[in-house]
């Protein structure tokens, strides 16, 4: 058991210098160097050296094969580092100390204690060990100007059928339906797994998450890809979408070029420089399918990211947990909040604050939820989900192929992650 010193509790070398790595995304990094200057209040000789990256992997790839890596990493974005694997190949800390560790606002409660359900658990990957500790509380859904529909008296559909009339109305208006990062087609997982739970139950997703044989095969899963890819063959995706990156296609959404867009978040801080005043920014749980579905509306992709990590090989472990410690504050997830406009894995950090619309709103559709939130594991296996299955469904949203081959080449995908001996298997308890 870890004995906590008071005042210090990681006994922290002040004269040691602390190297912090962060992505420099959506989120940003202006919550990590307040935090950081905090640290220096409480160790005046204290040297951090801060930087922000947008490919982690590019940075980094090299220095953790050399023994090198940073104290403290942002392990986030597109290029991030396959944490399941870092932590299988023992390149990560484990951080229960951290949990077990006083709160900085009250020492006679763990920091474990003072965080939402699910943060532990996130990080772990077999075993009881907690290999990340993810800040930001994230909601995943389909975005769009409640203005722009306000001004044409359309309503959020509930069902696809819903979904296309809209679609179609919005066209005859010279407004396409959707866009998306086609660059990063993953961004559409995030939309189109719930949407697959809402039709055929969390057990889909489940069996998709454990490898299971035929699991892509359900009929939730080709209902769900043939809905998206009527998108596509309707004429209802605006053209030029899959060259778009994120922030292409976020832009073009803002201008009013798109209804809708499958985003998280933090897209309220990436598009502040190009969404018009009042413009109403809101997200919606992803449209179901009919009254059949296994699931009820409101149903919702909601879990922790922005996962922090503290390499094995870090030369001051110390000053990396202790930084960690003062960024679960309440007054740094409040900060973080206001900068990012994300929510937080701080339990209760924004009781009474004055939120912006998109995060009031993702706020409210998570109340709305209850129980009927899904999370699935795509970082179980990354290599497979960002790459394989999230371009296969790229291609299909691109028109280059048809739902039933995504499906076929995913699941054959899917079956080889499964037989590879190299590859370490997990699994919903």
């Amino acid at each position: 058991m870890t004995e906590y010193a008071a005042g210090n509790p990681f006994r922290v070398r002040e004269s040691e210098g602390l190297e912090v790595v962060v992505f420099d995304g959506g989120l940003g990094d202006q919550y990590v160097l307040d935090t950081e200057e905090r640290y220096r209040a409480a160790y005046p000789a204290a040297r951090i050296t801060h930087t922000a990256v947008e490919d982690i992997q590019a940075a980094l790839r090299h220095r953790f094969d050399q023994g090198n890596p940073p104290d403290l990493l942002d392990n986030t974005g597109p290029g991030s580092l396959p944490t399941a694997a870092l932590a299988a190949a023992g390149q990560l800390t484990d951080l229960r100390p951290l949990l077990d560790a006083p709160a900085p606002d009250d020492p006679h409660r763990t920091v474990g204690e003072t965080l939402i359900p699910g943060v532990a658990a996130k990080g772990r990957f077999g075993g009881d060990e907690v290999w990340a500790l993810n800040y930001a509380y994230t909601a995943f859904g389909v975005w769009y100007s409640q203005r722009l529909l306000d001004k044409h008296g359309w309503t959020y559909p509930k069902t696809w059928s819903e979904m296309l009339a809209l679609c179609a109305e919005a066209k005859k208006e010279g407004i396409t339906g959707w866009t998306y990062p086609g660059a990063y087609p993953y961004y559409l997982q995030w939309t189109l797994y719930p949407f697959i739970a809402k039709i055929g139950g969390v057990d889909v997703l489940k069996a998709i998450d454990n490898l299971e044989p035929n699991a892509w095969k359900h009929p939730a899963v080709r209902q769900a890809f043939e809905a998206y890819h009527e998108l596509t063959a309707r004429g209802y995706v605006l053209p030029g979408t899959p060259e778009l990156d994120h922030v292409g296609s976020q832009a073009a959404w803002a201008r009013g070029e798109a209804l809708f867009i499958p985003n998280g978040t933090w897209v309220e801080k990436e598009t502040e420089d190009v969404t018009p005043e009042g413009f109403g920014m809101t997200v919606a749980p992803p449209t179901g399918l009919d009254d059949g579905d296994a699931l009820p509306f409101g149903t919702v992709w909601a879990q922790v990211g922005e996962a922090y990590v503290i390499p094995r090989a870090a030369r001051h472990p110390q000053g990396a947990f202790e930084l960690l410690r003062l960024m679960l504050s309440r007054r740094t997830a409040r900060d973080f909040a206001l900068h990012s406009s994300s929510l937080t894995t701080v339990r209760g950090a924004l009781e009474g604050m004055d939120l912006p619309s998109g995060l009031a709103s993702a706020d409210a559709m998570l109340a709305a939820a209850g129980g009927n939130i899904v999370a699935p594991r795509t970082d179980w296996y990354q290599t497979l989900n960002r790459e394989v299955i999230a371009g296969l469904i790229g291609e299909m949203m691109a028109d280059r192929i048809r739902p039933a081959e995504a499906i076929e080449r995913i699941q054959r995908a899917a079956d080889d992650t499964a037989r590879d001996p190299e590859v370490t298997k997990y699994r919903h308890p």
